[in-house]
């Protein structure tokens, strides 16, 4: 029995090569036999790759490694081998069944948990990730990060669903010896596999600064005036102190402007400040409603230079009213003739 076995262990070492050959994803035929059973599946991990710390009302892509941490926890034996063929059947299936744990068509899908992140990126697809890998490069999805999103940690999640091999089954017509190697003959294999969902959280941060909102505005103006104020109030609802802050205007026609900047100074969290600009309006524009971009520029607590979003102003331009010089005028011509009318006649009356 030794002999035969040692026989048998010789002639698998050497058919391994022509099996490693004949692997199929798709089974042509579910048949054959099964000595072993192996206990064990993928196991996805995602992590990620880079920052994950962004800025408000940024468009930014976050890049996420997979790792697959499956592996082989244990297998028995469904059936013995008795023979030659039958060793090198059960050693070709063996060489398979470890590919157990490998992920096979992986489809990875990010998902936001708040309304401040958008995942504007659909579906990344993996073509398999074995037991012990990673990603050779990362997954890459664009993220919209809401314009005012307070600061502080964010939720997704990860939603993967994959395939992997679930049993191997091997067949051979008979085992065909010879002087320059043994060969089986009408070898095949057949898979059975099964489908797997996996989840993964996933944070981001959004970094504490500044952030400023107009909370109300002033801006009625008339068509052809000159030096009108506009005013607007600005308040910090972001997380961080400012200094040197300046607020300005982006002019456009038909208004111009000498005093188009107001200082503001320092902001807290919270703290609001009012501020006025003078405006002049060419004579031949068109009456409507206006949006007039403004902008603070100031010092954060890092002592860069920033400029804040743009945030509009609205202004409502009225048309110029008609002079009431000449009907003034006018009337008060009547009012002399009339009185001058009434005065002779009662000079003549007199007489």
């Amino acid at each position: 029995m030794e002999i035969k076995f040692a026989i048998a262990m010789a002639l698998l070492l050497a058919l391994l090569a022509t099996v490693q050959a004949q692997n199929s994803y798709i089974p042509y035929e579910l048949g054959g036999d099964n000595y072993y059973t192996m206990y064990g599946s993928p196991d996805i991990s995602a992590s990620v790759s880079g920052t994950n710390e962004f800025e408000r009302g940024d468009t930014v892509t976050l890049y996420l490694d997979l790792t697959n941490y499956g592996r082989i926890i244990g297998f028995k034996e469904d059936q013995t081998p008795q023979n030659p063929k039958e060793f090198a059947l059960a050693a070709a299936e063996l060489q398979k069944e470890y590919s157990k744990p490998t992920a096979l068509g992986i489809t990875a899908n990010l998902v936001s948990e708040s309304p401040q992140i958008e995942v504007k990126s659909g579906d990344q697809v993996i073509e398999s990730l074995k037991s012990g890998d990673k990603t050779k490069s990362p997954l890459k999805f664009t993220l919209k990060i809401g314009e005012h999103a307070p600061a502080g940690k964010y939720p997704l999640k990860l939603y993967m669903s994959y395939d992997y091999q679930d049993n191997v089954r091997v067949y051979a017509a008979e085992l065909i010896t010879s002087a320059s190697s043994p060969t089986l003959s009408n070898y095949r294999e057949s898979y059975i596999y099964q489908k797997a969902n996996q989840t993964a959280a996933i944070f981001i941060t959004v970094k504490r600064q500044a952030d400023f909102r107009i909370l109300n505005s002033s801006g009625v103006l008339t068509v052809g005036s000159k030096d009108e104020e506009i005013s607007a109030t600005y308040r910090n609802i972001g997380e961080e102190a400012i200094t040197d802050a300046v607020a300005r205007l982006s002019i456009f026609k038909p208004f111009s402007s000498t005093d188009d900047q107001a200082f503001i100074g320092t902001m807290q969290p919270g703290e609001e400040a009012t501020v006025i600009f003078r405006l002049d309006v060419d004579s031949d524009a068109t009456p409507k409603d206006y949006g007039i971009n403004s902008e603070i520029k100031y010092t954060d607590v890092n002592g860069d230079t920033v400029i804040s979003e743009s945030m509009k102003i609205p202004v409502t331009l009225k048309a110029k009213s008609a002079s009431l010089l000449l009907p003034a005028a006018i009337v008060l011509i009547i009012v002399i003739a009339a009185g001058g009318y009434l005065y002779r006649k009662k000079q003549k009356r007199a007489r």
